[in-house]
């Protein structure tokens, strides 16, 4: 791995290797409503849905009323498009390539 994070240990090593694990969307619903409450996979979702927006070149107010989310979530996810790791950016241009 060329990337290095700053938050890398033992432990999320596992859980990253637990989630490359999953073959299907149903293993996906499993392991996430195992592993997450309902609000953290609600959470997670809308921050994928702004960031595919964001992506899209939509603007914040349209963001906004699409995604209900707050304008501070939104101001975050494009700081990660932007000064990030390019985690967001990576899978949406795969996504895209499909």
């Amino acid at each position: 791995m060329s990337y290095e994070s700053r938050f890398k240990n033992e432990e999320i090593d596992e859980l990253f290797q637990a989630i490359l694990a999953l073959e299907s969307e149903e293993d996906c619903y499993r392991f996430f409503e195992d592993i997450c409450t309902i609000n953290e996979i609600h959470a997670i979702s809308q921050r994928w849905h702004v960031a595919k927006l964001l992506h899209e070149h939509k603007t914040y107010n349209e963001i906004e009323e699409i995604t209900k989310a707050s304008t501070a979530t939104i101001s975050r996810i494009n700081k990660c498009l932007t000064y990030g790791a390019d985690g967001y950016r990576r899978i949406l241009e795969r996504i895209q390539k499909k």
